[in-house]
């Protein structure tokens, strides 16, 4: 067994959304440090221009492209820029995500906001697919890893839009992976639960936390690395049999902010 190729991305392009803070930056410096090109994307170019740099001050190659996944013309601007400035995709983080968790009551929400969670979570991410497919395609190497959530399969109260986004975005991915497999493009999704970033933190109390991993095997919530670690196994060659798969990483539990 030839282990030495099992999480080599030497030679391969990365698009990463909302990669320039949280999970999102996580997984970016993960894939750059095991020799991905990496496409830092953003809605924040400045933020994400920061990132890009840190990944080539330590020796990586990144670069930072400014794209709002709502508008269609930066999705296909964010797909051709790469494939100008690393001429090939190999691989696609659909890591942005939005909605208001505990803010989604069906008593308040407007029709308009629900449907921006989806036009953000799941149709972003479908139309990504679609664009970099091809490009996979002609790699003859292609991994899509679409970022879900416990939302998607826990219950809880004022949070009807992102959640079922999420679950959406679960059964999205195990129906791609059938149309997509026979092009070796490899389809998978993960279930970040509690993680510690920016959004967690606005609303994070020494008791929710408490009441959280009371429900939680594995005493901690989560940090964007450990989300981060289960990007690289589906984005490199270890996971090349591995496809239409949802990974929940949670600590082996459930956190819910109503906990």
């Amino acid at each position: 067994m030839d282990t030495s190729k099992f999480f080599d991305l030497k030679g391969k392009t990365a698009i990463i959304t909302g990669g320039a803070n949280g999970i999102g930056k996580a997984s970016c410096e993960i894939l750059a440090a095991y020799g991905a090109k990496v496409v830092v994307s953003d809605y924040n170019l400045e933020a994400a221009e920061k990132t890009a740099k840190e990944i080539n001050d330590k020796g990586g190659k990144a670069i930072a492209i400014d794209c709002n996944v709502l508008e269609d013309d930066a999705l296909v601007n964010l797909v051709d820029q790469t494939v100008k400035e690393f001429g090939s995709i190999e691989i696609l983080v659909n890591n942005v995500g939005g909605g208001g968790a505990g803010k989604e009551s069906p008593y308040d929400i407007e029709v308009a906001q629900f449907k921006k969670v989806f036009d953000m979570n799941v149709f972003s991410m479908w139309r990504l697919c679609q664009l970099v497919a091809p490009h996979m395609k002609k790699a003859g190497y292609g991994s899509i890893i679409n970022m879900s959530s416990m939302a998607s399969i826990n219950k809880s109260p004022a949070i009807s839009a992102y959640a079922s986004s999420k679950a959406a975005i679960n059964h999205m991915t195990r129906n791609l992976a059938y149309d997509f497999g026979p092009d070796n493009i490899r389809m998978n999704a993960i279930g970040p639960g509690a993680t510690k970033t920016a959004a967690l933190k606005t609303v994070l109390t020494p008791d929710l936390e408490k009441a959280m991993l009371k429900h939680t095997p594995i005493k901690r919530l989560g940090e964007a690395e450990d989300i981060a670690g289960a990007v690289l196994y589906f984005a490199a060659p270890i996971s090349s049999w591995t496809s239409g798969q949802v990974i929940f990483i949670n600590g082996g539990g459930e956190q819910t902010l109503d906990m």
